[in-house]
């Protein structure tokens, strides 16, 4: 039975990855101010959420002591949300995504020196290979090269990411995930309501249909489910396990927006994601 859970729990988990994914190919197409962009995913999203758990009864509530860091990770979401689609801008799909997904490393290199655990040298063998993998895939280090700026986008989402997730994991187990997400969407769109006013919001019927499809397949189902699986798998695991999500989104940007990664994109991303074979594999040794 334990081992049927097991294969549902990876399931879902791949699942989440998949719909997690679409947010590059939907980054990239939707043609709006950032901001705006986020902030109609969140209000979205967060509103399904809402009356989705309403009807299921689930208790929005939250305790005193865990406000302040889920509102805090909240606000971490927004940012992450909002530089990594400003990479996706500068770049394209398959290095904004590349970028990102360092943060399984990042994660396990902050979670010790956070939540005050041991750091395992393995994950700092795993954060420099991440590092070369990152070199070849930077075509210059002029923050003039627009594909050099979207690098270092997608790495500073990297880490608003990871903090994120950090704080979530002390929160997972105790409350609905459908509840959590909704906390943080309603932090993230509270923060960017004041910037609505000076944004162009003329266009915004013309990308109605992928902002929704951004705000439901994206966030509220696959963040959701990603979310849940903090409950089934250590954050560093689930983490490392969801770096499959670049793969999934280089596949969709090539079949819907004709973006063909280059050869050394192609060579730097399979040295990022040969952290997840290797951790992988560790964890199933443990």
């Amino acid at each position: 039975m334990k081992q049927k859970d097991h294969f549902k729990n990876i399931i879902e988990l791949n699942l989440a990855v998949l719909f997690v994914s679409t947010s590059g190919v939907l980054g990239k197409y939707i043609d709006l101010p950032v901001p705006l962009t986020i902030f109609l995913r969140s209000v979205i999203a967060g509103a399904l959420l809402f009356l989705y758990g309403k009807s299921k009864g689930y208790n929005f509530k939250l305790a005193s002591q865990d406000r302040i860091s889920l509102w805090i990770g909240g606000a971490f979401l927004g940012a992450h949300w909002i530089t990594y689609f400003y990479s996706l801008k500068l770049s394209n799909v398959a290095i904004a995504m590349l970028s990102l997904y360092t943060f399984p490393v990042m994660t396990a290199l902050l979670e010790p020196i956070l939540l005050k655990r041991k750091l395992l040298r393995v994950h700092i063998l795993l954060g420099l290979i991440v590092l070369f993998g990152i070199y070849l895939i930077a075509p210059s280090t002029n923050m003039q090269n627009q594909y050099f700026s979207g690098i270092c986008l997608g790495l500073l989402s990297a880490f608003f990411y990871s903090l994120r997730n950090i704080l979530l994991k002390r929160n997972a187990e105790n409350y609905n995930q459908t509840a959590i997400m909704f906390t943080q969407l309603a932090v993230v769109s509270v923060l960017l309501l004041p910037t609505i006013a000076y944004l162009n919001n003329s266009d915004v019927i013309d990308y109605l249909i992928p902002v929704v499809l951004l705000a439901v397949l994206t966030t509220a189902i696959g963040h959701t489910l990603f979310v849940s699986s903090l409950k089934k798998f250590s954050i560093t695991s689930a983490s490392l396990i969801s770096s499959m999500q670049p793969v999934y989104g280089i596949i969709l940007a090539f079949i819907f927006l004709s973006e063909s990664p280059r050869l050394n994109t192609i060579l730097g991303g399979l040295v990022i994601i040969s952290t997840v074979i290797i951790e992988s594999r560790r964890i199933s040794r443990a």
